[in-house]
């Protein structure tokens, strides 16, 4: 009975621990969106080695988020793709993490396009566990986990089930290369296909259910971690195409993609059958 009672009381703790760091989350987050929207195709860019774009707002809002977060919870580790310099190795120390990317879009948000977001994720020994994704385009601030649920706008969103095939639309980002486009072809013949130019948002919209589910070679992990927690509010699945980075042990600019795939269970079926 003892070690039960401890057993409780440690969840408890934990429980409180992760309840503490949603709210800061949450409320970092909402801090900057009316930063975000004010200099939506109002920002000069450059552009970094890997030939990605990068503005004043991303390391503005970068900053902000993550002094935010460090105030009240110094002991976690932290990392944005665009202030930890590009030779940082993060090595994770504490039980809890925090994954930033301040605009994921960059393009469309520096070239007037509407589909941009905040994302940021919540980890537990290395894995994410609760995510929040600020969607420009709809002012939809998504967040959930597993066992919490996903809630937009901090109302709790059952996603709707699809039976019409017919309509199931996917998300896909391009470009792909050709003997993996030869693989999926079948794919394009036969869904109505989305390339919106956010990996976080269409890992987002699988989660709310609007897309049946989605396709990405191109992301890393900051890309996906908070949409990777939102699929798992809703009991949608995840597979990598190579290495599953989850745990994550360490946190570098030069972290490979993780090609993946996610969505309802009969379309993951469908596209571990045509990679096999």
């Amino acid at each position: 009975m003892e070690k039960e009672s401890l057993s409780r009381q440690a969840k408890a703790t934990l429980d409180l621990k992760i309840r503490h760091r949603i709210n800061a989350g949450r409320s970092a987050v909402k801090n900057e969106i009316v930063f975000f929207g004010r200099h939506f195709s109002q920002v000069g860019s450059d552009w970094k080695l890997d030939q990605s774009r990068v503005t004043f707002a991303d390391i503005a809002i970068s900053e902000n988020i993550i002094a935010h977060l460090q105030n009240d919870f110094p002991q976690d580790d932290f990392w944005s793709e665009e202030t930890n310099d590009k030779d940082t190795v993060v090595n994770l120390q504490g039980d809890f993490a925090w994954v930033l990317d301040p605009i994921d879009g960059t393009n469309n948000f520096a070239l007037g396009f509407p589909l941009c977001a905040i994302s940021l994720a919540l980890l537990y020994k290395g894995i994410p566990i609760y995510g929040f994704v600020y969607d420009f385009s709809t002012g939809g601030l998504f967040e959930g986990g597993a066992g919490f649920g996903l809630k937009i706008n901090e109302k709790l969103h059952i996603p709707a089930k699809n039976t019409m095939e017919k309509e199931f639309m996917i998300g896909i980002q391009f470009p792909i290369n050709k003997s993996l486009l030869e693989q999926i072809v079948p794919l394009l013949e036969k869904y109505k296909v989305r390339s919106i130019g956010s990996s976080t948002l269409i890992g987002t919209l699988v989660s709310k259910g609007y897309l049946w589910g989605a396709l990405d070679v191109r992301c890393k992990v900051w890309d996906f971690a908070a949409s990777y927690a939102l699929n798992d509010a809703t009991g949608k699945e995840t597979y990598f195409l190579e290495e599953n980075p989850f745990p994550l042990n360490e946190f570098h600019l030069n972290l490979p993609k993780f090609p993946y795939f996610c969505g309802e269970t009969a379309f993951c079926k469908e596209v571990k059958r045509l990679l096999d």
